[in-house]
């Protein structure tokens, strides 16, 4: 399974007759391929071009005699095979820049509905144009409200579009869009489970916390966020129309319990943080009644709504302080 869309950086000098010989010649016989002009200016020292496949592939080039970069959801070609990998925060601001922009014009184009979002569309453009997730994730953000239960796209969408506005994830740009998959097949529950994350990124940061994702430890795990030295783990219930038997108590105490199995075996002061935001009000409401004890403490459990409301409860002493993130039940 292909990753999220990197840049290819070649050291070598190109021109356009080496472009239509070494890339568009093997992608033309593999898939029938065509070089066009980029919708975008390319920047001052480079020549660009895109490459268009048949069956819907795409390629961005741009070179000059002292170097180029590639970035594409295609096959690379065996001229670029042995070239290194770099993120758009790690080419050079002029190139990613244009590339990001001319990729935001095809997703124009492809899914306007999309694009409406300016800062969700941006940030999950090397999700949005990887080789095997480009159907499935923009699928799940138009069909599935991005994770809510009850909301219309519009408003699912506009809460991460508002979150991703501050630019707190912008740092930890891949390692956020990227779990949400480059998969050929859809995984709502994989990807709802995701959402959970960016659900408590949100809730760390309203409350004023500095984090880290996906930290390794020397035991082997990588728990979803350090904070100074708090470790997080985040959890996601399913909720209980979507499984065979039970409640939504039931729901939640299962789903915290099978965390104690695991990264929390290994890590037992981290504070674990239950995203119920997939719980629809009546399913939502007898967990706030009751507020059921966990299998681990120090928990908080907690429901956004896509106008940014979020309330919730602690079980144990959480070691965080999250009290303009969330009204407490």
């Amino acid at each position: 399974m292909a990753g999220p869309v990197r840049f290819r950086r070649s050291t070598e000098g190109w021109d356009e007759a080496q472009v239509r010989r070494e890339l568009l010649s093997s992608l033309e016989d593999r898939f029938g391929a065509r070089l066009v002009d980029p919708k975008i200016a390319p920047p001052r020292e480079y020549t660009a071009a895109r490459l268009e496949m048949d069956n819907g592939d795409l390629a961005l080039f741009a070179w000059n005699g002292e170097g180029a970069y590639w970035l594409g959801n295609t096959e690379t070609p065996e001229a670029l095979w042995r070239t290194d990998k770099e993120t758009f925060a790690e080419a050079p601001f002029p190139v990613a820049r244009w590339a990001q922009r001319e990729l935001l014009a095809r997703l124009e184009r492809e899914d306007p509905w999309l694009t409406e979002f300016r800062y969700l569309a941006w940030f999950f453009l090397p999700v949005f144009f990887s080789k095997d997730g480009r159907e499935t994730t923009r699928r799940f953000f138009r069909d599935d409200a991005a994770g809510f239960p009850d909301a219309t796209r519009e408003e699912g969408l506009g809460f991460y579009d508002r979150f991703l506005k501050t630019g707190v994830l912008e740092p930890y740009r891949y390692t956020m869009a990227s779990k949400l998959g480059t998969s050929e097949y859809s995984d709502l529950k994989r990807m709802r489970a995701t959402m959970g994350e960016f659900d408590a990124a949100k809730l760390l940061a309203d409350a004023g916390h500095a984090f880290v994702p996906e930290v390794e430890h020397d035991s082997g795990h990588a728990l979803d966020f350090v904070v100074d030295d708090v470790l997080v783990e985040v959890t996601r219930p399913r909720p209980p129309r979507n499984r065979t038997a039970g409640t939504a108590v039931s729901a939640l105490t299962r789903t915290a319990e099978s965390k104690t199995g695991d990264q929390l075996a290994a890590h037992g002061d981290a504070l674990l943080l239950v995203d119920c935001t997939s719980f629809r009000d009546e399913e939502w409401n007898p967990v706030g009644n009751e507020r059921p004890a966990l299998a681990h403490d120090p928990a908080v459990v907690f429901r956004y709504r896509p106008d940014g409301r979020c309330e919730g409860y602690r079980y144990g002493g959480a070691p965080l302080a999250l009290r303009d993130g969330i009204e407490w039940i």
